[in-house]
C-alpha cells in the first residue's frame, strides 16, 4: 500500500531529537511500530489512502501520485 519505507512514517523533527533517537535504529517495520506506539506524536501525517495505494501527503504535491 505505502510505497515508501517504514522509516518514512517517523517524523525526525525537534521531538525526535529531544528524545535522543537515532534514525538508523528505526528502519524495520517492527521498530517503527513500537516507536509510534510509544510516541504517536512522531507519526508523519497526513497519510492519504486511495484504493490500494497510500502516500504520506507531506508536502501536498505528493498527492499527485494518487490522482
Amino acid at each position: 500500500m505505502l510505497e515508501s519505507p517504514p522509516a518514512d512514517l517517523v517524523r525526525k523533527d525537534k521531538r525526535f531529537e529531544e528524545l535522543k533517537l537515532k534514525a538508523e535504529d528505526y528502519t524495520t517495520p517492527g521498530k517503527v511500530v513500537a516507536l509510534l506506539l510509544a510516541h504517536p506524536e512522531l507519526m508523519q501525517r497526513p497519510i492519504v489512502v486511495r484504493g490500494k495505494r497510500a502516500v504520506i501527503a507531506r508536502p501536498p504535491e505528493k498527492l499527485d501520485a494518487l490522482f
